[in-house]
This record gives structure tokens, C-alpha cells and sequence, in this order.
């Protein structure tokens, strides 16, 4: 590792006095320049002007090198930002110097063409010096730093940008040996001092000609199929592949511009479909200085939520949870910190009935968004009272306590399960999206529900799940070849519900068009095919509770598109709290049924 004092010189001022050589430069130009315009003849020269004129473009160059910021400790020398700063400033002095020769020159015997003869040989003069200590300095930096040798493959701008900072960081990990690209253009060529070898069946060559064992991609939206090339190519020769990000995927995934960040392949590229873009922005105004409350704000969903909800500027953010971690979590995502010593952090059960009474009475919510609840559907099969708490009488108690404290939007968030129920999970959120239509019809207030299809990067979801496996070299447990799913982003689902808040309509459910749904043993193959790696799979068969295919919307509903051509709107049949029945719910749990809307509607 390089010492702070010596990377400081290296990378900020490379050679001790900049100015210095500068300097120097016009000292030795002007007279050169008169030399070459008189022909060596030295008794036609004026050396009196050319004493005036060397120490006037010295003075010069610094005062104009102060204007143009070109001595300053940030710039790295001999980059391109650096020499183009350098020509505006040689010319400038250059102008300065030349234009008062105009004016007096023909009658002192001063030569205006010698005065211009010297610019350029002042600029040569300051950028060879400089490309002479960089060169002298990135020398340096490979000798004193212990890096990786690395293949780049892609020739385009990306690889350019790449290849720069690797070379002059002293603190990467990786040193560029040789750049690969599928273009025959691009062969033969350097990209600074790295050469272009041949294409990606030259990979086993010239990996053992430099001992590189990375090949990193450079190539923004690399086609899949030439990425499953790469992966299966490298892993046959013990290579390992990564990918350079873009910098909007560096800023989405990681927060930061920070070049250096290397990424996997990104899970939403897995569904082969364009995100859907809702317009969030255009109609979110009722967020807008508002008091805004997120149940389950520790979630994967209510986390993100409450990120973009912020953006709008709401009065108030309350975030609630029963998990504090989870809120720690989201407290640091949203505000930067995770100290959970302010009250927007709210650590409460929504089964707690007089909690979620004495929250909303005190803290006057406007909007409550309600991502709360148990998800998993193998586990709540196993434990069906755990759903009934959390998913039906959890959300009753928000819904009634948002009624007594007069919130004025109130979003539920659904699932698909809950169209044609056949699961525990399913049912559960059937009964919220009924109780909310019900609270829609009794009383003030534009209450309506969500349905969500599978969330992609959710916590404990399938494809997160899949790929820590395939890191791990585990097999793949999958229910069934045949059964498909609908997927949705993380981005998506906010955005719609947010959305919902401006377009939809009392008791109603809105559904996000996500296309067709997807094979799972599609994105299966497709994530083996992207590790490079054989993984086996293990068929486990549906289990208790799971559909081979989902639905969006039950047997009963009816499908509209009002307002936004990807987003659904159906109705939902209202639910009244007061005819909840623990022992029809145990009856119909117990009894499976496939279509459940009728008995629901009967005992709604």
C-alpha cells in the first residue's frame, strides 16, 4: 500500500513545482521562437523585447493559471481535463503577449510572427512535461501497489473510462493487462498502454501470456447471449467474470458515483421485460405536505416506499414496525442514519389494537400506507392463526383506528394469491382487501388495495434465494417444471402504490399489468446459464396451499383500465369487521376450497 505523503505527490502534483516548469517553458520558447523566425541570423533579434516579453509570459502564465484553476492541488497531472485547461491558458498568455506586438511591434522591430512561433512551443514543451511525469509516475504506482492482472473485454467508450482508472488508482486492485473485443475495428489498437488482442476465443491464450485470472465486462447492456458466452467460455478456462457498471446502475444499486463498484448480473434483467413506467410524479401531490404513515416500513416494500415517499415532501414520514432492525434499516436508507431517537420510527404490532388506536389518534396521519403483514406462504399454511392475526384482525385494527382519527387515503397492500384464494396466505389477504372495500362504503375517505404479483429482490423471495444458492453451489429446489409466475420490481410496486393514491377509486383494487406470466424453470436456466456454472435442480412438487399458475383477478371480478393503460382497476366485495367469524375462517382453511368468493361473499 502506498503511503498517504507519497500517493498525495503522485496523484495531485506528480512533479514539485508545476508553475515552475511552465515558467521554464516560456523562458526557453520565446528566444527558441525568435531564433527559428530570424534563421539563426542573430544580429537581426532584438534580445531587449525578448527580455521584456519572457518575464511578462511568466507573469502571465500565473495570474491566468490562477483564473483557470490550473495550479490547483485537485488536478491530476497529465490528465485530459489538465491539458485542456493547459492549451486555454498557453493561449490566453499567448493573446495577451500578441496583441499589444500588434499594435507596436512593426515600429519597435519586434517580430509578431516569432511572439506566435512560441506558443505552441510553449504548449509542447508543457505537455510533454507532463506526459513524461505521469508516465514516470504510473511506473511508480505499479511497482509500489500489489494488483491483479485483469482482461477487459469491450473496446468502447466504457472500456476507456475503465482502463484510466484502473492505471492511475493507486489503490486498485486490478491492473489492466490486455482488452478483448468481439469488433474487428478494434484489433490491434491501445487503449492508453493496453493493447487490444483478438477476441474472446484468444481468451485462453492471452489469459496464460498474463497470467490473468479476472475478465472484467465493459460494455453497457451487453446482449444476454454474448454473456452466457463469456460465462461459459471464462468458467471452462477457471476465470472469473465480473461486470463493470454503468454509472445509473452504480447510482440505482449502490447509491454512489463511485467508479470502482462492481456488480452481478441485475435480477430485474432476469424477466426480460421493460419496467413499467406509472408516472408517479404527475400525480402524487396528495403526499405533498401531508402526514404520511407506512405500516411495516421494515420490509423490502414498505422500506423503498417510505425512500420515495420522501422524495415528495410530506410533512411528516411516520414509519412503523414491530421490528427494529428493520426500521434501523429503513431510518438509515430514508434520512442517512439509523439512530432511532426521533419519533418518525415507531416501534409497535399492528395486532395491538389499543396501539394502533392511541398512534393514529395522536400522531393525526392524512395518508396510511399499509404494507404490514406475513407473507410466506409454506409457513403460514403451517401456522393459519398466525394470518388471521396478523393479515385480517392486524389490518382491521389499522383500518378502524385510520377511521377514528378521519385519515383521508388509505392503500392496502394485496397479493395476487388473493384472486381465486386456495392458500392461507391467499385467503388472509382476501379478507383485507374485503375489509377495506367495506371501510371504503361506510365512511369518508378513499380507501382501496393493491395487488401485487411476485416482488423481485423482496426479502426472502425466490430469485435472491436462487442466486445465494448458485454462489453457494447448492442445488436448486423448485416446486414444479410447469408453473409460471407473475414478477414485478421493487421500483414498480411503490410507484403503483403511490399511484393509487391519485387514480384510484374507493373499494377498488388496482393491479399492475406485469405481461405474461413467466416459467419458473425459464429464469431458472437462465441464472445457471449466466453462472457458468452446472447446478443441480431438485423438483420438490407444489406444496400445500400453491397454485400452478396464479391469478390476477378472481372468477367474480371485473376488469377495467380508466386511467393508466398498465394498470387494472377491479372491485373488491366489502367485509364488515363485525362479521368476522374465526370459525368460518378455520372452515374454509381447513377445507382448501379453490374458489372461496362465494362463501365470502355469503358470510361478508
Amino acid at each position: 500500500m502506498i503511503p498517504e505523503d507519497e500517493k498525495d505527490t503522485f496523484l495531485r502534483q506528480g512533479i514539485s513545482s508545476p508553475y515552475f516548469l511552465d515558467a521554464l517553458a516560456w523562458v526557453v520558447a520565446i528566444p527558441l521562437a525568435e531564433v527559428i523566425r530570424f534563421e539563426f541570423v542573430f544580429a537581426s533579434m532584438n534580445f531587449l523585447i525578448t527580455l521584456i516579453l519572457v518575464p511578462a509570459a511568466v507573469v502571465l502564465q500565473w495570474v491566468l493559471g490562477a483564473v483557470t484553476h490550473l495550479y490547483r492541488a485537485g488536478n491530476i497531472r497529465g490528465s485530459f481535463e489538465e491539458l485542456r485547461t493547459l492549451t486555454v491558458t498557453v493561449m490566453l498568455v499567448g493573446s495577451a503577449v500578441l496583441i499589444p506586438i500588434l499594435v507596436v511591434g512593426p515600429r519597435m522591430g519586434v517580430s509578431r510572427g516569432a511572439v506566435m512561433i512560441s506558443v505552441p512551443l510553449a504548449l509542447i514543451a508543457m505537455a510533454g512535461v507532463r506526459y513524461v511525469t505521469r508516465a514516470g509516475m504510473e511506473k511508480k504506482i505499479l511497482k509500489m501497489q500489489v494488483a491483479e492482472p485483469v482482461i477487459i473485454f469491450g473496446a468502447g467508450p466504457m472500456a476507456v473510462h475503465l482502463v484510466d482508472q484502473l492505471l492511475t488508482d493507486p489503490e486498485s486492485p486490478l491492473h489492466p493487462v490486455a482488452i478483448l473485443d468481439e469488433t474487428e475495428f478494434n484489433h490491434y489498437r491501445y487503449i492508453r498502454t493496453v493493447p487490444v488482442l483478438g477476441t474472446l476465443q484468444d481468451l485462453d491464450q492471452v489469459a496464460r501470456e498474463h497470467e490473468a485470472k479476472v475478465l472484467l465486462i465493459a460494455i453497457p447492456h451487453i446482449d444476454r447471449e454474448l454473456h452466457c458466452q463469456i460465462l461459459k467460455t471464462a468458467s471452462a478456462l477457471g476465470i472469473e467474470v465480473r461486470v463493470f457498471p454503468t454509472l445509473q446502475r452504480a447510482l440505482i444499486h449502490t447509491r454512489t458515483a463511485a467508479t470502482s463498484t462492481l456488480r452481478g448480473v441485475p435480477i430485474e434483467d432476469l424477466i426480460q421485460r421493460r419496467q413499467v413506467e406509472t408516472q408517479v410524479a404527475n400525480i402524487a401531490g396528495y403526499v405533498r405536505g401531508q402526514r404520511v404513515l407506512v405500516t411495516g416500513a421494515g420490509g423490502s416494500i414498505g422500506s423503498e416506499l417510505s425512500l420515495q415517499l420522501s422524495k415528495f415532501n410530506p410533512s411528516e414520514l411516520i414509519m412503523l414496525d414491530r421490528d427494529e432492525t428493520g426500521l434501523q434499516h429503513t431510518q438509515l436508507k430514508v434520512r442517512g442514519n439509523g439512530l432511532l431517537d426521533t419519533d418518525e420510527v415507531v416501534l409497535a404490532d399492528i395486532r395491538d389494537e389499543n396501539a394502533m388506536m392511541e398512534l393514529l389518534a395522536r400522531r393525526q396521519p392524512d395518508v396510511v400506507f399499509h404494507t404490514a403483514a406475513l407473507k410466506h406462504l409454506p409457513m403460514l399454511e403451517q401456522y393459519p392463526q398466525e394470518a388471521w392475526k396478523t393479515n385480517v384482525l392486524g389490518t382491521r385494527n389499522v383500518l378502524e383506528a385510520a377511521r377514528n382519527a378521519g385519515v383521508g387515503t388509505f392503500i392496502n397492500i394485496s397479493t395476487d394469491k388473493a384472486a381465486n384464494p386456495t392458500s392461507v396466505l391467499g385467503l388472509s389477504k382476501k379478507y383485507a382487501e374485503m375489509l377495506t372495500a367495506w371501510y371504503a362504503n361506510e365512511f369518508q375517505g378513499s380507501y382501496l388495495s393493491v395487488r401485487f404479483g411476485n416482488v423481485i429482490g423482496s426479502r426472502g423471495s425466490m430469485l435472491p434465494t436462487f442466486i445465494s444458492l448458485i454462489e453457494e453451489r447448492r442445488p436448486l429446489t423448485v416446486t414444479h417444471p410447469d408453473v409460471t409466475r407473475y414478477f414485478m420490481t421493487i421500483p414498480e410496486a411503490c410507484q403503483l402504490v403511490i399511484q393509487a393514491g391519485g387514480i384510484g377509486r374507493k373499494a377498488e383494487v388496482l393491479i399492475l399489468d406485469m405481461g405474461d406470466p413467466i416459467k419458473i424453470m425459464d429464469i431458472v436456466d437462465k441464472m445457471i446459464d449466466l453462472s457458468g456454472q452446472p447446478v443441480e435442480i431438485i423438483f420438490t412438487g407444489l406444496r400445500s396451499g400453491e397454485k400452478m399458475h396464479e391469478d390476477l383477478v378472481s372468477f367474480t371480478e371485473e376488469l377495467a383500465r380508466p386511467f393508466h393503460p398498465k394498470i387494472m382497476h377491479t372491485r373488491a366485495l366489502p367485509l364488515a369487521p363485525a362479521d368476522l367469524d374465526l370459525g368460518a375462517w378455520k372452515s374454509l382453511v381447513l377445507g382448501r376450497a379453490l374458489a372461496v368468493d362465494s362463501e365470502l361473499e355469503a358470510t361478508g
